[in-house]
């Protein structure tokens, strides 16, 4: 090893303490989780402050006047406040809690694709998304009679700049693109599309699910229109996600549910009046998952976005060759890779047996399409192996990941 893969195999070394259920056994071996894309660990911090949470501050929000109740109030607000400043938006207000990234995706499909997307447009996305980034705008443009378009990728899965000036006619309405692929990790310019893009007048929405863990994201200075993402593959919990939309967005765009929390009043004939972001949020909201995605920003925070970004993609780049090395193998994308996330497959063998294989040295890691079966299907295969890497991988795991995939 070099110094440098020396010190990157320390930093996971520090902080594998931090996450119980990798210091548990898996049949009577240590767990190799490299399915990260897929969801990450929690680390000890964000389950303390969760458990604090229901502890000692749990109640409904918005409307009790007793301790309980005002404290959970609190945390809901400092929670926004804290995710934005994770983002460096300019406003709380431009902060949205959902569920997931797919719920994001869908809200502004429906409820502002549908007010900037008619009978003739077009909406662009491109070939390396995942279906959460794919079906809600098919179902746009099938609801409104508007085309979906799809800006192509090299031989090697990269997307460029060019393939969507390529796509861009004049009635491209809106535009929507992984900031980072989760079948092989490219990192796509979206900071360039979205330039473009506003050159023309076109709405852009960028998926960051493989983002946020990897790297320091800064929407106004990506300038997109949107940006959403999901709690559990930045080592928070499930169930929590994040809307980012400007704020002038969010006073055209319609709410996906109705209900309590959303309106300050309700009638059986008057206007509905509600305002962002409790427009877009009906219902009693997931405080513990909120108070968990505020934790694990802490813990990103805390260890260097930057840091944690450089050390994934040089576990991902080792992998790669590591991989070619060995001969008969197949890993897709960039000679080097970018993010944290390799695919590949073993000559003459399924993707889902050699994951089987793997499991037997007990490391983890993805087969299959990945939830983006147009690109695997442009690729002209059936699936692949995906590994992913997290802070708490290491660079011997990935010497593991070489040998076991060899003995294939």
């Amino acid at each position: 090893m070099t110094p440098e893969q020396t010190t990157l195999s320390g930093l996971a070394r520090d902080v594998r303490a931090d996450f119980p259920i990798l210091v548990t056994d898996l049949d009577g071996k240590p767990p190799v989780y490299l399915d990260n894309a897929a969801t990450t660990q929690i680390p000890r911090h964000v389950l303390d402050a969760m458990y604090n949470y229901y502890c000692n501050d749990n109640s409904n929000v918005g409307r009790g006047v007793h301790t309980l109740g005002m404290r959970a109030t609190d945390r809901f607000m400092r929670s926004r406040e804290r995710v934005r400043a994770f983002l460096n938006a300019a406003e709380a207000r431009e902060i949205v809690f959902t569920k997931s990234a797919t719920e994001s995706v869908n809200l502004v499909a429906q409820g502002f694709g549908t007010q900037v997307v008619s009978d003739g447009d077009e909406v662009l996305i491109s070939g390396l998304e995942h279906h959460s980034n794919l079906l809600p705008w098919r179902r746009l443009c099938e609801r409104t009679g508007a085309t979906l378009k799809v800006a192509t990728v090299d031989e090697h899965g990269e997307l460029s700049l060019d393939s969507f000036r390529a796509k861009i006619t004049e009635r491209t309405r809106l535009i929507a693109v992984a900031h980072v692929s989760n079948v092989q990790g490219t990192v796509n310019p979206v900071r360039e599309i979205v330039a473009e893009a506003h050159g023309h007048g076109i709405f852009v929405v960028v998926d960051g699910a493989q983002a946020v863990a990897h790297r320091s994201v800064d929407v106004r200075d990506i300038d997109a229109d949107f940006y959403c993402f999901s709690a559990h593959k930045m080592y928070g919990p499930h169930g929590t996600g994040v809307l980012y939309g400007k704020a002038e967005h969010f006073e055209r765009t319609e709410p996906l549910l109705l209900g309590g929390g959303m309106a300050p009043i309700a009638s059986y004939d008057g206007p509905l009046v509600s305002v962002p972001p409790l427009r877009f949020e009906a219902g009693s909201p997931n405080i513990a998952g909120m108070v968990g995605i505020v934790a694990a920003m802490d813990y990103l925070d805390d260890l260097g976005r930057d840091e944690v970004g450089k050390h994934d993609a040089a576990l991902a780049v080792r992998a790669a060759e590591g991989l070619r090395a060995l001969g008969g193998i197949t890993v897709y994308g960039a000679q080097v890779p970018r993010g944290g996330i390799i695919s590949f497959n073993v000559d003459g063998m399924n993707p889902h047996d050699v994951g089987s294989h793997l499991n037997s040295f007990g490391i983890a890691t993805r087969t299959g399409v990945h939830c983006a079966s147009p690109f695997i299907d442009s690729l002209g295969i059936i699936g692949s192996v995906r590994a992913s890497f997290g802070v708490y991988n290491s660079m011997e795991e990935v010497e593991l990941l070489i040998a076991s995939v060899k003995t294939a």
